[in-house]
């Protein structure tokens, strides 16, 4: 399977829509670039790279507001300082198993009709709570966020995850600790460097209330607003995603996913010198 990530410049469409959705003018880029590289480097409290194009990973969810990318760094390194224990150093040879014999987090190889990313997370009966617990099933979300914000199509488009509830159990909601719905709705909403346009929930079965219940105090509008729930209606489902850009898993006309994160692993693991520089951002360390 052919798995690449996409690091090529925009295209002239995707312009238009980095213009019409995230303010990208010329005007907006230069000012956004110099004002947040000034804040960056007048804060002695951070470290992080200060070329344009790792600034625009910031700037662009945050529409080219310099003050807003600049909390968002700050949010960045502190979610990062506080999970330390879970990402410190963290690569993806470290999780390699994961990725190879757990097929819990899967990514399409073809991006929607807006041209999104689409992350598919299997926490139903695919997950083995015993063989990946919560924590790893975190450390796997977050390797695949560091490879996709670099891609400046994403930065632009965003991305859609797909959650697939088909077959919980009492297992797998035991395996879905307090610690971990707290960390997953803090990073979401507190410290993700690109846009998450929505949330697909599909296949839950009447037992995901509770499940829903463990989170929904925490959830905030905005992320509410972008959530949507479908059980197994599919038509639900293509209202926001067209079925000519969904595998017949769920309803599309694409053919059924034949691929797991075992054939895609590879792509990843050519990143881990990428990885390994950005888990070195964030707060200085004391030396």
């Amino acid at each position: 399977m052919s798995f690449e990530l996409e690091e090529y410049p925009i295209d002239s469409e995707t312009k238009v829509v980095a213009v019409k959705e995230l303010r990208e003018t010329e005007e907006n880029v230069k000012n956004g670039i110099n004002t947040l590289r000034k804040y960056i480097e007048e804060d002695k409290t951070l470290h992080f790279r200060t070329d344009d194009e790792f600034l625009m990973i910031f700037l662009r969810p945050c529409k080219y507001y310099p003050e807003s990318a600049y909390e968002l760094i700050k949010r960045i390194a502190d979610f990062k300082q506080k999970q330390a224990a879970l990402l410190d150093n963290l690569i993806p040879s470290d999780e390699k198993k994961s990725f190879l014999e757990h097929n819990v987090v899967n990514v399409l190889k073809t991006r929607d009709e807006k041209r999104r990313r689409v992350l598919l997370i299997n926490v139903g009966k695919t997950w083995d709570p015993s063989k990946i617990n919560a924590d790893q099933l975190f450390r796997l979300l977050y390797l695949i966020h560091v490879a996709a914000m670099f891609e400046p199509e994403t930065q632009v488009r965003g991305s859609i995850v797909i959650m697939d509830f088909d077959g919980l159990s009492m297992k797998q909601v035991m395996g879905l600790t307090p610690s971990f719905n707290m960390r997953l709705l803090t990073f979401i909403q507190d410290a993700l460097p690109f846009r998450l346009k929505e949330v697909h929930i599909v296949k839950q079965p009447f037992l995901f209330n509770m499940v829903w219940q463990m989170f929904k105090p925490f959830v905030r509008e905005k992320l509410k607003k972008r959530m949507f729930f479908h059980g197994t209606k599919m038509s639900s489902l293509h209202s926001h995603i067209a079925p000519s850009h969904l595998p017949k898993n769920y309803g599309g006309q694409l053919p059924e996913i034949d691929y797991t994160s075992a054939d895609w692993y590879p792509t990843i693991l050519q990143y881990e010198d990428r990885i390994k520089e950005w888990n070195s951002y964030g707060y200085q360390k004391n030396k």
